[in-house]
């Protein structure tokens, strides 16, 4: 491996949070939105993702001007952001205290001339996708952006171009917890007092870009996916709170919507879905509370 020193209410709108405004061009051919192999922040492997997974072989480009970081021939960085799934690859340094990662490379394509290189362009080609990392199925380019200034794992598509629709978000199997115990929207509406969090039942491919709960009328919890922060080597999604994995996925049937504190009472409870084209995919149910 060569390494270089690395610079240190339903509808609202979709605010994104501080973060660098830079955009980047594709890091290989452009796909349609609904084609990505496997999206930022769903679980995969027992972990929340902070990479964008492409599903089909293809030459590998810088998505921006940059410096070369480092070439990576095999693992050995214990950086929750560069896991052992990436196998060969690639980072680049650009402004705003932003990296591009580009993993899953194909060693015997990456030109020998990128290991001297200091900086590269957009567009240059530096290798093809392979099956060089922890991948499944047809997965290929694994690509991440991170903030370093932030220690942040950014979803790279918020910097890239959208081409075509997304994929369909689905409401089923709503679930609440509270106190260890789960009920199960679709034959019990008869609950305590108390706070809850609320689950669907998740999908192996689709993502929503924000996940929202709302009691009678008032937002309770959002958690968005447009970055995922980093505390130590736990890495969190943004809400009411900092949700880890454990919160996030406490199975692999069920993702996290959000929290919510339900009072004695009627209650109505609102979730909504909102994919990153602001689409919004929503549900309500009455609750009674005692």
């Amino acid at each position: 491996m060569k390494r270089k020193s690395i610079y240190a209410v339903l509808l609202a709108p979709i605010l994104l949070a501080a973060m660098p405004l830079r955009a980047f061009d594709w890091p290989q051919d452009e796909v349609m939105s609904d084609t990505f192999y496997s999206y930022f922040g769903q679980l995969r492997g027992g972990i929340i993702s902070t990479s964008l997974i492409f599903a089909d072989t293809s030459d590998i480009k810088a998505a921006d001007n940059g410096y070369v970081v480092a070439v990576i021939n095999e693992y050995d960085d214990d950086s929750v952001f560069f896991p052992s799934a990436l196998g060969n690859a690639v980072i680049l340094a650009h402004g705003d205290n932003l990296m591009t990662v580009y993993g899953n490379i194909d060693k015997e394509t990456i030109p020998a001339s990128l290991y001297s290189s200091e900086k590269t362009t957009e567009g240059t080609v530096f290798g093809s996708s392979g099956n060089a990392g922890w991948q499944q199925g047809r997965s290929s380019l694994e690509f991440q952006t991170i903030d370093t200034a932030n220690g942040n794992a950014i979803n790279p598509r918020v910097l890239m171009p959208r081409i075509g629709k997304e994929l369909s978000l689905s409401l089923s199997g709503i679930t609440l917890e509270g106190k260890g115990v789960r009920y199960d929207l679709l034959v019990q509406r008869t609950l305590p007092a108390g706070s809850y969090r609320v689950y669907r039942q998740r999908q192996s491919v689709a993502m929503p870009y924000k996940t929202r709960v709302v009691v009678n009328g008032i937002v309770a919890d959002e958690i968005s996916y447009d970055q995922l922060i980093q505390n130590g080597s736990v890495v969190y999604a943004v809400g009411r709170k900092n949700y880890p994995k454990e919160a996030l996925y406490p199975d692999e049937r069920l993702q996290l919507l959000g929290e919510a504190t339900l009072t004695p009472g009627k209650n109505t409870l609102g979730i909504a879905l909102t994919d990153i084209l602001g689409e919004v995919t929503a549900t309500s149910y009455a609750l009674t509370i005692y």
